[in-house]
């Protein structure tokens, strides 16, 4: 047997299919390679898609990054003026409270002091009713007193009267009198109040 006759071919020259030359061989591999070149344009499209899809995913979410940054210190900032606004808002309760205390002790005081010049008052009025009724009473004791020292006088003298007149002016005087009497009992009425 020659060398080319050999049986198993070599790898690299498998046998010849029957009926045709090398055409069949030629029909696989560019298959394969239209197959290869077909897989490698999807693999780089698929990959290429990959590639913006992540690079485009990426920008997103730095975006969204940055945005959650700002909304975070815009959070911190508004927790802060919300802190500072409690605070302001308690001080100013507590300036509330002691105001509206302040005005309930002023208008305690007020009221007493309305009370006191409302009792000052009836004190005053009692105190002119009662110099009133003491005027009174004096004036009237006083007339009386002075009645009676004259009737003393005319009963002394008796002659010298006449005692229809005597006896007038001792009716005047016991009228008199009497009303001063009156004027005291008031007077006392008005000191037991």
């Amino acid at each position: 047997m020659s060398a080319q006759s050999a049986w198993p071919p070599p790898p690299d020259h498998p046998p010849s299919p029957p009926g045709g030359g090398p055409l069949p061989r030629r029909r696989g591999r560019r298959t394969a390679v239209v197959v290869l070149a077909v897989l490698l344009a999807g693999s780089l499209g698929v990959g290429t898609y990959l590639w913006l899809t992540t690079t485009r995913w990426q920008e997103h979410s730095a975006a969204w990054e940055s945005e959650a940054r700002g909304y975070a210190d815009r959070v911190a900032s508004l927790d802060a003026e919300l802190d500072a606004t409690d605070a302001e808002l308690v001080a100013a309760r507590e300036q509330l409270a002691t105001a509206t205390a302040r005005i309930s002790d002023l208008a305690n005081e007020k009221a007493q002091l309305g009370d006191e010049n409302v009792a000052s008052q009836q004190y005053l009025d009692y105190q002119r009713r009662v110099s009133e009724a003491a005027g009174v009473v004096t004036t009237a004791l006083g007339d009386c007193v002075d009645a009676q020292s004259q009737l003393i006088t005319y009963l002394g003298d008796r002659g010298s009267y006449d005692a229809d007149d005597v006896e007038r002016f001792a009716s005047d005087v016991e009228t008199l009198c009497r009303q001063a009497s009156k004027a005291n009992d008031q007077l006392q009425k008005e000191l037991e109040q």
